[in-house]
């Protein structure tokens, strides 16, 4: 792998550190709960190039990061695992199927990094697996939320 072009690089590529010294790999091994209590998580497995309103202290994406989780296989892998992992804690959980729930939040985050990082094409199975879950359990989410998402997939 090429050296780091920053801190999201090098943890996505499972070499670097988050903020609270935690490889990308100790993120994905967390049980349902944290996931859904601990809340700095998702800026660093699904970064984005705008501050995030929840985690102002979270880094932004930059172009040069951009660029090289593109380029290099180990970052890929990385957000392949970590959407992976999210979309099985949606399926796993029901609480976020509601007219209003933060994790509506997360999920346009995930759509969106997964446009940006991965392509059209993750970020579109990703969006179309929680629009199956919504569905299935009678289409609770709110239609801002769902609009949202829509945005975040390019759709």
């Amino acid at each position: 792998m090429a050296s780091s072009a920053g801190p999201l690089h090098a943890f996505l590529a499972g070499t670097g550190r988050d903020s609270r010294g935690r490889l990308a790999a100790d993120v994905l091994g967390f049980p349902d709960e944290p996931l859904e209590e601990v809340h700095d998580y998702i800026q660093w497995l699904f970064p984005l190039p705008a501050r995030s309103g929840a985690q102002p202290g979270a880094p932004i994406l930059t172009q040069a990061e951009i660029d090289a989780i593109r380029a290099d296989p180990s970052a890929q892998d990385t957000l392949r695992r970590a959407a992976g992992r999210m979309l099985r804690f949606y399926q796993d959980t029901r609480w976020w199927l509601s007219s209003y729930d933060h994790n509506h939040l997360r999920i346009t985050r995930i759509i969106h990094s997964l446009r940006i990082l991965t392509g059209p094409e993750e970020a579109q199975r990703f969006h179309n697996a929680v629009l199956d879950l919504n569905d299935a359990a009678g289409l609770p989410v709110n239609a801002r939320s769902l609009e949202y998402w829509a945005d975040a997939a390019g759709t």
